[in-house]
C-alpha cells in the first residue's frame, strides 16, 4: 500500500501545480488575458525567427524578432528593422495576421478564445465582456449580472465585433485599391498593399509593406484621407461603432460613452490640426516649403496619426520641438476605450476634465450630458493616468540612460510606444538589445492597459467593514 501512495505522489504534486497554476491565470479574466496577449507574442518571435520569414533567408537576431512580434501583436508600429525590406512574404503574412489578431483587443481576443476551447463563457467572463465591449453599459462602477443578461450571449457580441472588424477593413481595402492605383501603384502590387494598409489604419499599427511608405502618398488626398477614416473607425472603439450603427445621428440616444468619446475626439483632432498649423506653417522643413492646401491637409493628417495611427507624411524629427510636446501629448491620451487605439483613452481625459471644471465651479456632483458620473469612475481615471505617467517616465529615464540619445527624442518615441502609436523620432531604430527590450516592454504595458495590470495583480477585492476616523491632509 506505501508503494502504491509513493507512486501516485509525484502524479498529484503535478496536479497540484497544475491546478494552482491553472487557477491563478483564470482566477481573474484580466490575468488570462495577459497570459493569453504574452503566449501570442512568444508565439510570432518564433515565427518570425524562422530563416522562412527573412527576405534574405537569416535568422531574425531575438531582439528584432521579440520587439517586431510585440509591436504586432500589440499594434503598435514601431519597428527596429525595415518592414517593408526586412520580411520575406510569409514574413508579411506573419504580420498582417498578428495585427489583426492583436487588433481584437486584449479582453476581446481572450474572451474569443476563452469561446472557442470551451464553448461557453464563466460568470466572470461575462462580466469582463460586459464591462469592456457592452455599448448598453449606462453605468460606471462594477458590472453586476442584470447587465449582463441584458447583454445577451456574450459570444454573439464578440463575434459581432469580429465580422465588424472583418467588413470594415474590407471596405477600406475595396476603397483603397482604385485610389492606389490612380496613384502610380501597379495593379498586381495594389492587390496586397490594399488589404494591408486597410488592417493597418484599422488597427492603429502604421506599417507599410512598400518602401518610403505613406510619403510617397503625401500629395494624394484621397489615400490620406482614406487612411485617416481607418484610423478614426479603429480609434473610436466598437461600443461607438455599435452606438453609431443603431442610432445614426440621433444624438440623444447616444450612450455618454459614446458621447464623449466622438466630442473629446473631434475636438483634439481640430485642436490638434490647428495647433500643428501654428506652430509648424514657418518651418521650412515641414509645413513651411508647402502651399497653403497642402499645409491644411498634413496638419490634419498629422493630428489623426498622432492620436494613435502612426502613419507619417513628414519626418517626425525635423518637427519643431514645440509641435513634438504636442504631439507627445496626443499620443498619451491615445484613442477610444474598446478600441484598437492605445493611451490613457479620451473618455479618461474628457472625464477628468469635466470633473477639474466642476470643482472649479463648486458643484458637488460630476456631470455631463444630463448624466451623472460616479466617484469610482473618476479614481479609476486617475489611476490611469498616473499608472501611465510612470511607466513612460520610468521608461523615459531606463533608454535615456541606456542610449545617451536626447531625453526629448527619447520621450516621444516612449510615449509612442505606451500609447501604441507607431511615430518614431529616429530612436527605436537605433536602439541596441537593451533598450529594444525595455521599449517593447512599455508596449506591452500599453496595450494591455494599466486598469488591467492593476486587476490582474489584484484580482481579488476585499471588502473593509470598518471606517477610519477622518482627517484631512493640506492639498495644493
Amino acid at each position: 500500500m506505501s508503494g502504491i501512495v509513493s507512486a501516485s505522489s509525484p502524479r498529484s504534486s503535478v496536479r497540484a501545480v497544475i491546478r494552482r497554476i491553472k487557477h491563478l491565470v483564470t482566477s481573474s479574466p484580466s490575468r488570462f488575458a495577459i497570459v493569453i496577449f504574452a503566449a501570442l507574442i512568444l508565439l510570432f518571435t518564433g515565427l518570425l525567427s524562422l530563416p522562412i520569414s527573412s527576405s534574405d533567408g537569416s535568422v531574425t537576431p531575438l531582439s528584432d524578432a521579440l520587439f517586431t512580434a510585440v509591436s504586432t501583436i500589440c499594434v503598435t508600429g514601431l519597428s527596429t528593422v525595415d518592414m517593408s525590406t526586412h520580411w520575406s512574404w510569409f514574413g508579411q503574412i506573419v504580420i498582417f495576421t498578428g495585427v489583426n489578431i492583436g487588433g481584437l483587443g486584449v479582453l476581446t481576443l481572450a474572451s474569443l478564445m476563452g469561446l472557442a476551447i470551451s464553448k461557453r463563457l464563466g460568470l466572470s467572463a461575462k462580466l469582463m465582456a460586459a464591462g469592456d465591449s457592452n455599448p448598453l453599459r449606462a453605468h460606471g462602477g462594477v458590472v453586476n449580472e442584470g447587465q449582463t443578461v441584458r447583454l445577451g450571449e456574450v459570444g454573439q457580441l464578440l463575434t459581432t465585433v469580429a465580422l465588424s472588424a472583418l467588413i470594415i477593413e474590407a471596405g477600406l481595402a475595396i476603397l483603397l485599391y482604385p485610389a492606389l492605383v490612380m496613384a502610380g501603384v501597379d495593379a498586381f502590387s495594389a492587390l496586397w498593399e490594399a488589404p494591408y494598409f486597410a488592417a493597418m489604419s484599422f488597427t492603429n499599427t502604421g506599417f507599410a509593406p512598400n518602401a518610403g511608405g505613406v510619403a510617397i502618398f503625401g500629395d494624394d488626398y484621397l489615400v490620406l484621407i482614406l487612411l485617416m477614416a481607418g484610423v478614426f473607425l479603429g480609434s473610436i472603439g466598437f461600443p461607438v461603432i455599435y452606438t453609431l450603427a443603431k442610432h445614426a445621428w440621433h444624438f440623444k440616444r447616444w450612450s455618454l460613452h459614446s458621447k464623449l468619446t466622438i466630442v473629446t475626439t473631434v475636438l483634439l483632432f481640430f485642436a490638434g490640426a490647428v495647433t500643428f498649423l501654428l506652430l509648424e506653417f514657418d518651418n521650412p522643413r515641414t509645413f513651411g516649403s508647402m502651399d497653403a492646401t497642402d499645409t491644411t491637409m498634413q496638419a490634419f493628417f498629422l493630428s489623426a496619426m498622432t492620436r494613435s495611427g502612426g502613419f507619417d507624411v513628414i519626418e517626425i524629427s525635423e518637427l519643431n520641438g514645440s509641435s513634438m510636446l504636442v504631439a507627445c501629448m496626443l499620443m498619451f491620451v491615445g484613442g477610444g476605450s474598446a478600441s484598437t487605439a492605445g493611451g490613457i483613452k479620451v473618455t479618461t481625459l474628457a472625464v477628468l476634465a469635466i470633473a477639474v471644471w466642476s470643482e472649479a465651479r463648486g458643484r458637488q456632483s460630476v456631470e455631463a450630458f444630463g448624466r451623472r458620473i460616479p466617484s469610482d469612475v473618476q479614481r479609476v481615471g486617475l489611476s490611469v493616468v498616473a499608472w501611465g505617467a510612470t511607466i513612460v517616465a520610468l521608461s523615459t529615464v531606463v533608454i535615456t540612460q541606456i542610449t545617451k540619445q536626447p531625453v526629448v527624442d527619447v520621450l516621444f518615441d516612449v510615449i509612442s510606444a505606451f500609447g501604441t502609436v507607431g511615430l518614431t523620432s529616429g530612436v527605436t531604430e537605433a536602439l541596441p538589445d537593451a533598450g529594444s527590450y525595455v521599449l517593447a516592454a512599455t508596449i506591452f504595458m500599453g496595450r494591455v492597459g494599466t486598469v488591467t495590470l492593476a486587476a490582474a495583480v489584484a484580482a481579488t477585492s476585499r471588502s473593509q467593514l470598518y471606517a477610519l476616523p477622518v482627517e484631512r491632509p493640506i492639498v495644493g
